[in-house]
């Protein structure tokens, strides 16, 4: 199974247009790298593809990987898109693949009802672009991969909020993939809001986890002045801490886990451009193992 991290960042990437913090001052000075948002590619065959969200970034994403370029005047080697959740950073990219070439979308049926409410989405030719319903519990096999979906913890996306949000509901609007192919698995959960026993014993067995990094520490944002949201209202559990996720999944091992959807205000930062391994602002590492990706357009093999 081939891999592209077409983006690493979470929501507005890195550096953020309004962000002003070290992190994205870094970033714009070239000290460590810009990243855009969250998306990856995936292939069981290396001819035919399946991206996992439309980040706002794709069109950039894909121009990047030479793997996903046409062959011909059009065309896409991208046989199907999957949709995680409806949040805007998974969705918007979605408008800029609007231009005629044919793929499946693949989401609930509460992420296609919340894209079916927005009018600007029927820019996607209905005749080119099929909207398949993936159930809770449905395998589909897509560009060589196997892909099982199941629930995670999550919230419905900010456009959907109204009155008081329940944050880790279990349902459809939020769901992990897990992907199968020659003989490895990947389970790829880019937003979660809590881990549960249930999902440990989901995901034992894969061969490498990619899970939510959003947030080093629930209160971030607040302490940094730069929002008023912990990360579990905005439907992320933090990192660290006794209940974060580098503890709640420390059975899995650390080494074959890898931290994707991470924001600009992070504690976590690069020493060099080159590094792979991140500290905390105020201490030493504490990633234990875990493991941040950047965007890249050469595929990793699992």
């Amino acid at each position: 199974m081939q891999i592209l991290i077409l983006g690493a960042a979470a929501g507005g990437g890195v550096p953020q247009w309004n962000c002003g913090c070290r992190n994205c001052a870094d970033a714009r000075k070239g000290l460590i790298p810009a990243l855009s948002q969250s998306s990856i590619a995936v292939s069981g065959d290396g001819s035919s593809w399946l991206v996992l969200n439309a980040s706002p970034d794709i069109r950039d994403q894909l121009a990047r990987a030479p793997q996903l370029a046409p062959e011909g005047l059009r065309g896409t080697p991208v046989e199907a898109v999957v949709l995680t959740n409806g949040d805007v950073d998974h969705v918007a990219g979605l408008l800029t693949l609007r231009e005629k070439t044919a793929f499946d979308l693949y989401a609930t049926t509460e992420i296609h009802a919340a894209l079916a409410e927005n009018p600007i989405m029927g820019v996607m030719d209905p005749g080119l672009v099929a909207r398949k319903p993936f159930a809770l519990g449905q395998t589909i096999n897509a560009g060589g991969v196997a892909i099982e979906c199941f629930a995670v913890p999550g919230k419905v996306p900010l456009y959907k909020e109204a009155g008081e949000v329940k944050t880790d509901e279990v349902s459809e609007t939020t769901i992990g993939l897990m992907l199968s192919a020659n003989g490895r698995r990947v389970a790829y959960i880019p937003g979660c809001a809590a881990i549960p026993d249930d999902l440990l014993e989901r995901i034992e067995g894969a061969d490498i986890l990619l899970f939510d990094g959003t947030v080093w520490e629930n209160e971030e944002m607040p302490k940094m002045g730069a929002g008023k949201k912990t990360g579990r209202r905005m439907g992320h559990i933090p990192m660290s801490g006794p209940d974060g996720s580098m503890a709640r999944f420390q059975p899995f091992g650390g080494e074959r886990s890898i931290f994707t959807s991470t924001t600009p205000t992070r504690y976590c930062s690069l020493r060099r451009r080159n590094e792979r391994r991140w500290r905390r602002r105020d201490g030493p590492s504490r990633l234990t193992g875990w493991r941040l990706r950047f965007d890249r357009c050469k595929p990793g093999t699992i």
